[in-house]
């Protein structure tokens, strides 16, 4: 994702801001309709989803284990195996690895690296496949692209997170129909050939749930075997603080709920595939500006709030925990070729491990 005017931050693990403004301006523009549609349908499913959304009850409170999960990164391997034994330390059974479209000519690289996650102990990885304006533009690309990843990785991955951050344009996309043309490639994939694999959307951010309608109710042709969000919250504050007065973690988790359980779209299993707190001192790494970046301390206390609150609620099935090594925003610090495990990292442990 080097190609203007998308550009990638190494630093913080994602892309940079479009700074062309009037190329943004011109994309947007040519997708009005698509803006219009998602205004027009939120207007009438988000009071509908708010007024229900204390009705319906969620599910089982899953174990620990099965519930929590981590991000881990091909670009964080040092080649000794220090993610895979930080993995083993912490008792985690889930992991979320992304594989970058525009890096396919590596694709091998991040096969193997998965692979390694299984030889002591049996994990349940989940792909996030992610994005860039080339694919999303070039259909057959795409096409054949996915059919790569799905080949390579079908074997031994069963799910497959289809583009991510979607309600933000400098991960590519400008409109949710063109998430929707995207996530349908990769169904009719599946469909076609690998009947067995479950392909996880729409995979938008933050409390931004507007999107979220227009991904979830629309005449596309379009079925997500599980709803993924990267659900963050007050970037200062814990999970329990509130946005539009109302709107604290638990409140956005039960909406969220809600729009599962009214559209034909999904079932009621859902995934937060991302979340995290930036971290002080640690620019250019924080994916904020210092503002927003909090302690370690505060971290580790807003992280667990967090993973109790959601896992209480009964209506997430796991949270991805992004990611185990982050010197920004994550539980360990690689910074100088070092490898230094937060407090972050331990709380996490003792988390984990607790009866």
């Amino acid at each position: 994702m080097n190609k203007a005017p998308f550009f990638w931050d190494k630093y913080s693990d994602q892309p940079s801001v479009i700074k062309d403004k009037s190329y943004k301006k011109a994309m947007r523009k040519k997708y009005i309709i698509d803006y219009i549609k998602m205004l027009f349908s939120s207007f009438f499913i988000l009071p509908l989803a708010i007024f229900l959304m204390k009705l319906f009850r969620g599910k089982e409170e899953l174990s620990k284990i099965e519930f929590i999960g981590l991000g881990v990164n091909l670009d964080k391997d040092d080649g000794n195996n220090i993610q895979q034994e930080l993995i083993e330390e912490l008792g985690v059974k889930n992991l979320i690895i992304r594989i970058p479209l525009w890096d396919m000519q590596n694709i091998d690289s991040y096969v193997e690296f998965a692979k390694s996650f299984n030889q002591n102990s049996s994990k349940n990885i989940l792909l996030n496949i992610m994005q860039d304006r080339t694919h999303i533009e070039n259909k057959e690309l795409l096409k054949k692209d996915l059919e790569v990843i799905f080949s390579k990785f079908s074997s031994f991955v069963n799910e497959y997170q289809i583009g991510t951050t979607i309600n933000r344009a400098k991960w590519g996309f400008f409109a949710v129909k063109e998430y929707l043309e995207v996530f349908k490639v990769a169904q009719d994939i599946r469909d076609e050939k690998y009947k067995d694999l479950k392909l996880i959307g729409p995979s938008t951010i933050d409390f931004e749930y507007y999107y979220n309608v227009r991904a979830m109710f629309n005449l596309y042709n379009v079925k997500y075997d599980k709803v993924s969000s990267l659900l963050y919250v007050d970037r200062r504050g814990a999970p329990s603080n509130t946005q539009y007065g109302f709107f604290d973690t638990k409140n956005k988790i039960d909406l969220l709920y809600s729009l599962c359980k009214l559209s034909t779209k999904t079932n009621d299993e859902v995934y937060i595939t991302e979340v995290n707190w930036p971290l002080s001192n640690t620019a250019p790494y924080a994916p904020t500006s210092e503002h927003e970046c909090i302690s370690n301390e505060d971290y580790s206390k807003y992280m667990l709030e967090y993973l109790e609150t959601t896992r209480k609620s009964k209506k997430i099935q796991k949270v991805f925990w992004h990611q185990l090594i982050a010197p920004g925003y994550g539980l360990v610090d690689n910074r100088d070729g070092k490898i230094i495990k937060l407090p972050q990292f331990y709380v996490l442990k003792e988390f984990l491990n607790a009866k």
